[in-house]
């Protein structure tokens, strides 16, 4: 049995079904390129007295495993993830290493499986990670000022298509079954529309394909693979930075707000050491930090973060079923 994917060239593939997800990319192995966060780069405040955290000395027996979401195009999210790490390391006295999980799930099992200590994790991911793995949530992400988003549907200007029922019988790119914006998001949405049955997108659509990355979904429909794709709500300005393709892309349909992803620990770690990642990640935005922060997932900063913001993520994987694999 075969699944269509895209590649991050825009063009489809058939792939076998059950094929097996390679693991986490090492830093030192890979470099990868840039949307589903985050920065720090403390030291020049540490030097200037303005970070209020207890004094870190580095311990060479203290290592820290940080697990990056593959959101987007790998190469330059593993350079900022890598210079984050740095940051990270000097800040709170522990080498951080570094990976880019080759999945979204991939990221899930890492905190499962402790071989992670802190993870970015998008809505979906931490719930997910927190049902299976106790993980506990740090600090949400700011990303144009606010800590939630939503999802659209994005369909061609030229296409015709102006409402979501057009798009019955059409084709359709999410971009991975456990993202938020991606997948869950706009199927409860055409759920609770009356136009998806049982769950299964292909009682709606044509062809329903999964491209991995959100900017893959948006090459494949500026370049015609497909007839729609389900993205976050600056997608289009995020990706596409020639006003004339810009231009060729719309949308016709809006999930409400989305809690904004963030990072997440792993259950078990020392509460201290998540006190002072929590600590200083509330101290880290712009203008100082602007430039990281935007490589690595284009946010802003940080914002404090409780569990309970998750529900409504909860609700909507209850409402398509959406369970640990």
């Amino acid at each position: 049995m075969h699944t269509t994917t895209i590649g991050r060239d825009g063009h489809r593939y058939r792939t076998p079904f059950n094929s097996t997800p390679t693991r986490a990319i090492e830093v030192s192995y890979y470099t990868m390129t840039r949307q589903e966060r985050a920065g720090i780069l403390c030291v020049g405040l540490l030097a200037l007295g303005v970070v209020a955290l207890a004094p870190a000395t580095r311990a060479a027996d203290t290592a820290l495993h940080l697990v990056l979401t593959p959101s987007q195009k790998p190469t330059d999210l593993l350079a900022a993830g890598t210079e984050f790490g740095r940051a990270v390391g000097t800040l709170v006295g522990a080498s951080v290493r570094v990976t880019v999980a080759s999945d979204y799930a991939a990221v899930i099992e890492a905190l499962r499986n402790r071989t992670a200590d802190l993870a970015f994790v998008h809505p979906v991911g931490y719930v997910l990670a927190n049902r299976e793995a106790k993980a506990t949530i740090v600090a949400r992400n700011l990303w144009h000022g606010k800590s939630a988003f939503t999802s659209r549907v994005f369909v061609r200007r030229d296409s015709g298509l102006s409402r979501l029922e057009d798009l019955r019988g059409k084709t359709i790119a999410f971009v991975d079954p456990a993202s938020s914006s991606g997948y869950i998001y706009p199927m409860v949405l055409l759920v609770q529309r009356g136009l998806v049955r049982n769950r299964d997108p292909k009682t709606f659509f044509r062809e329903v394909v999964f491209s991995g990355a959100h900017d893959a979904s948006m090459r494949a429909l500026l370049n015609g693979h497909v007839d729609a794709i389900a993205s976050f709500d600056l997608a289009r300005e995020q990706y596409l930075t020639d006003p004339a393709e810009r231009e060729r892309i719309t949308w016709v349909a809006e999930t409400p707000p989305i809690p904004e992803a963030g990072i997440a620990a792993r259950v078990g770690l020392d509460p201290a050491m998540v006190a002072r990642v929590r600590a200083a990640l509330l101290q880290i935005r712009g203008p100082a930090y602007a430039a990281l922060l935007k490589r690595l997932y284009e946010i802003d900063g940080f914002a404090p973060a409780d569990d309970h913001d998750y529900d409504p993520v909860r609700a909507a994987m209850d409402l398509l079923g959406v369970r640990p694999r």
